[in-house]
């Protein structure tokens, strides 16, 4: 099934065009891995190098919006904590997480982003690489570039690359994901005890369509340089939602809910692995591709989701806008957790729930594994009295 309401807005989930553009490029040194891996860049064979590129998406967009609506520049900066974790997690399920090297880009229209803006941005990066040394992972700031691009670029994005070096015997490869793992996911909605607020779990993936989904006419009408004009004006700001509105179910508003910023894993990945190392067959981050992320990693096993979290507001709301399936909105959004752990023992799986409790994160066994019977994989999650296979 195609992710119509998301590609109708002009983007893809599943991204299968770039796919299909990359299947013939070098898969590194640990091929089917979350994430690719070349040979160490500093040349010593019992290591290699991950080059990691990522950003907050469209989300800065949201941040403009509730700029202008408010008048605080505040909205900006968990834009760099979006660009940042979107790469760090991403390495953290390769094992990859230790003294990595930051370089930020952010592209801007000027006409539309000041200084100030790109202050609270840089500010923001600032204040999670701190928080992260906190948490005792340590990231070094190298600098970056700030473009002005408004030719190109209506309002802002913010991308960030990093690279880390990480021993061969300590990478876990999404290639060994096997039947009869136990899948293990962290929420990715609440509080952690490193979280100054309420998270609503949105994270930095599907925010086109839960900006137009959520989002009232009055955008459409006032702000034209907040979206693509290749969007049908019926697929542009349809929802029912003011920034400033309270969200049901919630205690944020909607800008708040749609604002808060990614959730970093990295404290309970890192105790994860330095405990249950040798029982972790994968980690798959939810990002791209939503709770069909896994698909991709393995061979021959059919993913069983049956025990998945209830549905946070902001992705209640966002269904409830009635302009996208169910069946969508787990290919679209996290829906509720972000990291998979897959692993060989209840042990582990115990072991794991019990980390991520101690930093007040919600996890549970969300599924298991099994095999297809060929080398093709498959998805099925069951989620109340639906039952959806991709």
């Amino acid at each position: 099934m195609s992710a119509e309401s998301y590609l109708s807005r002009g983007v893809s989930p599943t991204k299968d065009e770039v796919k299909a553009a990359v299947k013939n490029q070098d898969k590194g040194v640990f091929p089917g891995a979350f994430a690719k891996l070349i040979p160490d860049i500093a040349g010593d064979p019992e290591y290699c190098t991950a080059i990691h590129a990522d950003g907050a998406g469209t989300k800065s967009s949201v941040a403009y919006l509730m700029f202008k609506e408010t008048g605080s520049y505040e909205w900006f900066k968990g834009l760099a904590q979006d660009s940042l974790v979107m790469n760090t997690d991403d390495l953290a399920c390769v094992g990859a997480y230790k003294n990595m090297s930051l370089s930020n880009t952010i592209g801007r229209n000027a006409h539309r982003v000041d200084g100030k803006a790109i202050a609270k941005i840089i500010e923001g990066y600032d204040e999670m690489v701190a928080k992260l040394a906190d948490l005792g992972i340590n990231i070094t700031m190298c600098g970056g570039e700030t473009a002005d691009v408004g030719d190109l670029v209506r309002t802002l994005i913010v991308d960030s690359t990093i690279v880390a070096r990480a021993k061969r015997s300590d990478i876990i490869n999404a290639a060994n994901i096997q039947p009869g793992d136990v899948i293990v996911g962290l929420a990715s909605f609440g509080q952690a005890t490193y979280e100054t607020s309420y998270n609503s779990g949105i994270s930095s993936n599907g925010l086109t369509a839960a900006r137009h989904l959520l989002l009232s006419k009055y955008y459409y009408e006032n702000f034209g340089e907040s979206y693509s004009e290749t969007i049908p004006e019926a697929k542009a700001y349809c929802g029912k939602f003011r920034l400033t509105d309270n969200l049901p179910g919630s205690e944020q508003t909607v800008g708040e809910a749609i604002l808060s910023p990614t959730r970093t894993f990295l404290p309970v990945i890192s105790q994860a692995l330095d405990n249950y190392r040798g029982s972790i067959d994968g980690i798959i981050h939810c990002t791209g591709g939503g709770q069909g992320k896994c698909k991709d990693f393995g061979k021959g096993i059919r993913y069983i989701k049956d025990n998945l979290f209830e549905m946070p507001p902001i992705f209640k709301a966002i269904y409830e806008s009635g302009d996208i399936p169910m069946k969508e909105m787990f290919q679209v959004f996290n829906c509720g957790h972000r990291i998979e752990f897959y692993v060989s023992s209840e042990e582990a799986a115990a072991g794991i729930i019990a980390i991520a409790s101690k930093f007040n994160i919600d996890a549970r066994i969300v599924g298991h594994t099994e095999s297809t019977g060929t080398d093709a994989n498959e998805v099925v999650i069951r989620y109340g009295s639906e039952e959806f296979t991709y």
